[in-house]
């Protein structure tokens, strides 16, 4: 079962297997671009082939995962289905996928592109500057391997921020 979703916080697609009935279902986000839309789709269907191949005996994101992942994926590495800057930065990510897509920098800035927004990756914004993450604001302190260390204003406390998260200027 394919399933289209609404947006939600915390993922871009799922993978799931229900043992009682011995059904597989994907979901993705409906508020994906087109390209991010179909790298998700692909993500999640190298879980359906590895999950048929392995069962649980495997790491989710192992890889035999990560072999199913580029073995579907290499097909469709072209011009007539990816951007040139998408294709170069996919072509990348693939030699060694990650748990997510948003794991890696060069990727998300290549398809936040083609998103129909105005946010800015956090990486972007220069040190001291004050953003908006939701709700709250922050200011820019230090990175610290691939998080940077922010000041929420309102109340001084320090969190660390992927520097893939998308901010708001203030």
């Amino acid at each position: 079962m394919f399933k289209v979703k609404a947006k939600r916080a915390t993922k871009l697609g799922d993978y799931k297997y229900n043992p009682s009935d011995k059904s597989h279902k994907i979901t993705v986000n409906n508020d994906l671009n087109t390209y991010s839309f179909l790298i998700t789709y692909l993500h999640e269907v190298a879980h359906l082939i590895t999950y048929k191949q392995f069962g649980r005996k495997v790491l989710p994101h192992g890889t035999e995962w990560k072999s199913n992942f580029k073995n579907i994926t290499l097909p469709m590495l072209s011009t007539a289905v990816f951007p040139d800057d998408v294709l170069r930065k996919l072509a990348n990510y693939i030699k060694n996928p990650k748990a997510s897509s948003c794991n890696d920098h060069h990727l998300m800035k290549a398809l936040n592109a083609y998103e129909e927004n105005d946010s800015t990756f956090l990486s972007d914004v220069a040190v001291g500057a004050t953003f908006k993450l939701g709700a709250r604001a922050f200011k820019k302190e230090s990175l610290r391997r691939t998080r940077f260390v922010c000041q929420e204003v309102s109340t001084g406390r320090k969190y660390l921020i992927s520097r893939t998260a998308l901010v708001e200027l203030v």
